[in-house]
């Protein structure tokens, strides 16, 4: 990768590391459901009407968007607002490549690598810990709902390997770039709208923006125009150069980032027992996205042509 993509790719995991501290400060004046439905009502207006719908079919755009945003986020939320610790979030959250690489095997028939099935058992190893650990320190549900939050999030990735398997007449990427995420998208508003409405109450908008700060206002302004237009633009536009093994490894520092940023601004420690969690987790998911050569195999040595001999030429 050159290293501007390089540094492309980091800026990526600085900004969906400190997205976290984003919502956190969202959802000091605004209720969690309500949240995602003006989060995702801005993502998808007014982007739609200037970028065109994907070339995947609808029915799996919307599966996406079911499961990537809606279910996700509105976990995510939830959780955040119930008391799981901000700079905890992103760590955990990592247990949707674990997630992926069980699902993708049950059903799209992949074969997991010795390595990989290593990096599962290091990461479920790791989310056992922290889970004790947060158990100790707090209610456990908020943790709980952070999994499912991963879990929805690795059906949605699933989902996607499905819909770029599929190969459009018009030969564009299926299920990649900026369009996935506002079209897919669409499908969210409403749903958190009524959630809102059934759980939060009719006055839930109104109260929310009568005492609504301006960190709540940029915290809203980041996850729509920073985290999920610029960070998935830069990220698919990435994918869409090189491998996802390439790319992927780079999603190892966003815990590390969401975990120092919590940590300089809301004084966030984790305990011991999540740092030793924490970095089984990572070292799994390490072990999982990171591309391991064969034992044994070396390098093809790509035999050059032997120099031509200059010619005397004759007088």
């Amino acid at each position: 990768m050159k290293l501007k993509h390089a540094l492309l790719a980091i800026l990526v995991a600085v900004i969906w590391g400190t997205n976290f501290l984003a919502i956190n400060a969202t959802l000091q004046d605004i209720p969690p459901l309500l949240s995602v439905a003006l989060r995702f009502l801005l993502v998808v207006f007014p982007w739609i009407f200037f970028i065109k719908r994907p070339a995947a079919k609808l029915s799996m755009v919307l599966a996406i968007g079911l499961t990537t945003s809606l279910g996700q986020f509105a976990i995510l939320y939830l959780a955040l607002k119930l008391g799981m610790p901000v700079g905890l979030a992103p760590l955990v959250l990592q247990a949707q490549v674990l997630f992926t690489a069980l699902i993708a095997m049950g059903f799209l028939k992949e074969r997991l690598k010795a390595m990989q099935l290593i990096g599962i058992g290091l990461g479920v190893l790791g989310l056992v810990i922290v889970g004790i650990g947060r158990a100790q320190l707090a209610p456990l549900l908020p943790f709980i709902l952070t999994l499912l939050a991963a879990f929805s999030w690795s059906i949605g990735n699933v989902i996607t390997r499905l819909a770029q398997q599929t190969k459009p007449s018009s030969g564009e990427p299926a299920a990649s770039g900026l369009s996935m995420v506002v079209w897919s998208s669409t499908i969210v508003p409403i749903p958190m709208f009524l959630l809102s409405l059934l759980f939060e109450g009719p006055n839930a908008l109104g109260e929310a923006l009568s005492q609504l700060h301006w960190p709540a206002v940029a915290g809203m302004l980041y996850t729509v125009l920073i985290s999920s237009l610029v960070g998935y633009g830069i990220w698919n536009s990435l994918l869409s150069r090189y491998p996802a093994s390439a790319v992927g490894p780079y999603s190892l520092l966003i815990p590390v980032v969401g975990i120092v940023s919590a940590w300089l601004v809301l004084g966030e420690l984790p305990s011991p027992a999540e740092v030793l969690g924490g970095a089984l987790l990572l070292a799994g998911v390490g072990f999982a996205v990171l591309r391991w050569p064969r034992p044994g195999l070396v390098p093809p040595v790509v035999a050059q042509a032997p120099k031509r001999q200059p010619v005397q030429s004759r007088r």
